[in-house]
């Protein structure tokens, strides 16, 4: 493609609410095209009557060909979408690796909160992290001066990721007629999910008491242990990259593991993410698997909350792929990880089997991972978020020129073309 070639940007799904819409704006002032492609009304709504939209009505059959057509018809240079693994991009993604355009692909940030994730070809388990060494990486950084900012211990913006996703599926599920033979990418149907989170939001009190209760009394029990990190069984990193389906697979293993390795006067605590909607009953699933393995009494369960404030005394952390397992490395935590995950580095995640993990955990090579993680933050990981307005204006203060620039972030790095950070400003 020549350098100085009109772009034109077609968007397909993205985060809920107004960022691609104003991304779109952004990307017009710079002097592209864009369009969007909307699969359902809650695509439609969020798109603020901005021009370029076009509807597809299809079933996921019909996807490939209507976008292979799309592409030719409006001669598109750019597609833009948010995660990779759901089927309609997936499917985008290997026609345009096909036809040679380019692949910009958004993502919560590695290193949340306050950061977001964008990368060209894939993110998670196909981002091209995987296949980077920690010896790259500090080469790369030869080139850098970065002064890399604390971790933030919270999200920042839960309140309107919370609110963008009703409004967004408010649409799906009483506006959406005339996509009504769209299929959705995740198994539970819309209805029932939506029925799980407003039951959760309802209990929301109950919940928050539960929680505290459970968090003072592991902080001052006075025994040590260990955290499993736990995450929703949709989420696509923990789908499609790695061993198990279900979360209760996950937990099996976890508890098997402590009851043969740990010391008998250690405990384990599973802590669930913060937008779990009990649609497998975790804490019974728990109980059970505790009784069956001869540790009743050793292992307890968190409703959420911030992580920051059980890691302080934690021994060791077992996740699937969970990004928070990054604060667990950042605070020199010995991890184990059983998916494949950006951080998965051997340098700071163990090898170990479970039983001796729990026993005899190996601690990470803590200069190893301050250098993966000033590598990300000169990278991949954009300050700013998409839900709160102060973290979209921070956002596209720097975005969109990685996204016009002919090099993709790593290697903007390695040619010494990154162009300055801006400071991070903490978005609430």
């Amino acid at each position: 493609m020549p350098q100085n070639s009109p772009r034109h940007f077609l968007f397909l799904q993205g985060p809920h609410g107004p960022f691609l819409h104003r991304l779109a704006r952004m990307l017009r002032a710079a002097g592209s095209d864009v369009s969007r492609v909307g699969f359902n009304a809650g695509d439609r709504a969020f798109w603020f009557g901005a021009k370029g939209y076009i509807p597809f009505r299809g079933t996921h059959a019909d996807w490939p060909d209507t976008f292979a057509n799309i592409v030719s018809d409006r001669q598109i240079t750019d597609i833009v979408l948010y995660g990779d693994t759901r089927p309609i991009h997936a499917q985008a993604i290997e026609k345009a690796n096909e036809i040679g355009i380019r692949v910009h692909v958004f993502e919560e940030g590695y290193m949340r909160p306050y950061w977001v994730t964008y990368e060209r070809g894939g993110t998670n388990g196909n981002s091209r992290l995987m296949d980077m060494s920690i010896a790259d990486m500090q080469s790369a950084l030869a080139l850098s001066d970065l002064e890399v900012p604390t971790p933030p211990a919270h999200w920042g913006d839960m309140r309107q990721h919370v609110f963008y996703g009703a409004l967004y599926h408010w649409f799906v599920m009483f506006r959406n007629g005339e996509y009504r033979k769209g299929q959705r990418h995740r198994e539970l149907p819309l209805v029932a999910e939506t029925a799980l989170y407003t039951r959760r939001l309802l209990l929301t009190p109950l919940i928050a008491l539960d929680r505290m209760i459970s968090t003072f009394r592991i902080k001052h029990g006075g025994y040590p242990y260990h955290i499993a990190l736990l995450q929703l069984e949709h989420d696509s990193s923990f789908q499609m990259h790695s061993p198990f389906t279900r979360m209760e697979e996950f937990v099996s293993v976890v508890i098997a593991g402590f009851a043969k390795g740990a010391a008998s006067h250690h405990q384990l605590v599973f802590k669930a993410h913060p937008l779990e909607n009990g649609r497998s009953p975790l804490r019974k699933i728990i109980r059970k698997l505790a009784k069956d393995h001869g540790v009743t009494g050793r292992v307890r369960y968190v409703r959420g909350g911030k992580l920051a404030r059980l890691l302080d005394h934690a021994r060791t952390a077992v996740t699937v792929n969970s990004t928070a397992a990054q604060q667990v490395l950042w605070r020199g935590i010995p991890l184990k990880v059983f998916g494949s995950a950006v951080y998965s580095k051997p340098e700071f995640v163990s090898e170990q089997p479970l039983a001796d993990f729990f026993a005899n955990p190996n601690r990470p090579d803590s200069r190893a991972y301050k250098d993966y993680r000033r590598f990300l933050l000169e990278t991949s990981q954009v300050p700013g978020g998409f839900y709160a307005s102060r973290g979209r204006r921070q956002l596209m203060r720097q975005v969109v020129d990685m996204m016009l620039a002919d090099e993709d972030p790593y290697e903007a790095l390695a040619a010494g073309k990154i162009p300055p950070r801006q400071p991070l400003r903490v978005v609430t």
